[in-house]
């Protein structure tokens, strides 16, 4: 049964690219008595994450924090090396949103918000989603009925419920 609106964040050890090298980040570290825009994105380079999703947190970042948002987290099924770059590429690294990995889709899983589609070559992603975390606690779960587009999961569209 997928996560909902009130539920509490599942633990999870995802990872990033640090001056080291992989790294560990726990998440509860980013949520513990913060409030948190939390992402699920398909995967790196793919069209809708590059081209309108990530884009549109660039965009809403500031307005975001404005209204009481500490950090925006961005969690894709992909490894560390391709995340860092993919983060430097579309600018939400210089913007201060943070590009965390679940390799194995671990945390995806645990949240059931997985799918696959083998004809476009994606097995074992995250569907395309934003909530708002406050210390840990899902305040609010938007999921895009199409995985194809950006719309509810958009920055612009969590700013208007704030």
């Amino acid at each position: 049964m997928p996560i909902s609106q009130g539920d509490t964040l599942p633990d999870a050890t995802l990872m990033r690219l640090g001056a080291e090298g992989p790294e560990t980040v726990e998440l509860s570290s980013l949520t513990k008595g913060r409030k948190i825009v939390l992402a699920g994105l398909p995967g790196a380079y793919t069209g809708p994450c590059t081209e309108a999703h990530i884009p549109s947190y660039v965009r809403t970042i500031g307005d975001l924090k404005a209204k009481g948002i500490d950090d925006i987290v961005c969690v894709i099924v992909n490894d560390p090396f391709v995340a860092k770059v993919w983060g430097d590429t579309t600018g939400a690294a210089e913007a201060g949103i943070h590009i965390l990995c679940d390799p194995e889709g671990t945390f995806i899983h645990a949240l059931g918000l997985e799918f696959t589609a083998p004809a476009v070559g994606l097995i074992d992603r995250s569907q395309r989603f934003a909530m708002i975390v406050d210390d840990g606690k899902v305040s609010l779960l938007n999921v895009e009925p199409d995985g194809g587009v950006c719309n509810v999961s958009a920055g612009e569209t969590l700013l208007e419920t704030l």
